[in-house]
């Protein structure tokens, strides 16, 4: 007979390794995005036409992945340009990727984050992962998360 004690360490193990490979699917996600922009800029400086064109969601997906960080609308377009991404299809580019950033944000791919200038960017948001907790490190949890809300922090637009 398998006891309470057993199935906790299967759980334990089994919430390690999610973990595990939850950040190494990040890490592949982010250099797959970075991969993605190498290789769209090469072909670019080749000649070479991509014989898979890229939808515009697609494209700002991988641009914000692979960024690291939060980027304006702006920054987005710059970035799509460099690495090839042909924007003359759209009459405003500039609208068309707000619209699918704001898409984004309301599918919860994104997160909207004010910069020191006031101005608002978007932030690839990682993929959630569960975590299993005992009650103490929750009861510390929660008093960190405490202190945290208290402090001040990066202001969000929804």
């Amino acid at each position: 007979m398998v006891s309470t004690e057993q199935y906790r360490r299967a759980l334990q193990a089994a919430v390690r390794e999610y973990q595990l490979l939850s950040d190494q699917r990040r890490d592949l996600d982010a250099r797959l995005a970075q991969l993605a922009q190498t290789i769209g800029t090469l072909n670019r400086l080749c000649g070479i036409a991509p014989t898979v064109e890229w939808g515009l969601t697609g494209a700002c997906r991988v641009v914000l992945k692979g960024a690291g960080r939060a980027m304006t609308p702006i920054e987005v377009r710059e970035r799509l340009a460099a690495i090839g991404f042909d924007l003359d299809k759209y009459s405003n580019s500039l609208a068309a990727i707000h619209t699918v950033l704001k898409r984004l944000h309301e599918a919860g791919e994104v997160i909207f984050v004010e910069r020191s200038s006031g101005k608002f960017a978007c932030e690839w948001r990682p993929s959630v992962r569960p975590v299993y907790m005992t009650e103490a490190q929750l009861v510390a949890h929660l008093a960190s998360e405490a202190e945290a809300d208290a402090a001040p922090r990066r202001k969000t637009r929804k």
